[in-house]
């Protein structure tokens, strides 16, 4: 079956790109989708992901086709994702979708990465002040720019200090699934799609 997914993320540089689609791509992996691989795609912001998503949906390029990006806000339903898209930023649900082709990384990827504390002191070395890092309790109801803002602060002393971009995807291709499921609603959903999809 032939699958294609449009990723927020890459910013408008090549190796941006590339690094993002090997971050998504070594999570997949941990999912244990090898052999089963969507062609990635890169979109660099939001918006542009969402256009690509329209234009390869109306073209059927693809058996599936999904966009994977951030939700933003925390959605009412986790599985209505286009009511949330259509409350949130006014995007229409395109003729024949369905909400399983929306991927939500809720509220934002910075999300997943806090929640991987293993995987942050991995990356991040024994400077990173956990402390500072969000609750791992309802994380999915916080808002991005607390999480984005913890995470920052959190290894704002480390060698590596956080920053969106390649250290964003460096530490993605780090995360370990079966952690992210235990906290993130979303992702559980993320992942029992992929599985039934790809």
């Amino acid at each position: 079956m032939s699958a294609i997914i449009y990723l927020e993320g890459g910013g408008d540089s090549k190796e941006l790109h590339a690094r993002c689609r090997e971050g998504f791509r070594r999570l997949l992996e941990g999912c244990g989708l090898q052999g089963r691989m969507p062609r990635l795609v890169a979109c660099g912001g939001r918006d542009a992901a969402f256009g690509d998503f329209l234009f390869a949906h109306r073209g059927k390029v693809a058996a599936f086709v999904a966009m994977w990006i951030d939700s933003e806000d925390f959605p009412a339903d986790v599985e209505a994702t286009w009511g949330h898209l259509k409350a949130r930023d006014s995007w229409a649900k395109p003729a024949d979708a369905h909400d399983e082709q929306v991927l939500f990384m809720t509220t934002c990827m910075e999300t997943w990465l806090v929640t991987d504390r293993a995987a942050l002191r991995e990356y991040f070395g024994n400077k990173l002040q956990e402390s500072a890092l969000p609750p791992l309790k309802d994380l999915e109801r916080r808002k991005r720019h607390d999480i984005q803002d913890g995470l920052a602060y959190a290894s704002r002393n480390c060698l590596n200090p956080y920053s969106k971009g390649k250290r964003s995807f460096e530490v993605l291709a780090k995360l370990t699934p079966a952690v992210l499921e235990q906290y993130l609603p979303s992702f559980v959903r993320d992942r029992r799609i992929l599985r039934e999809k790809l």
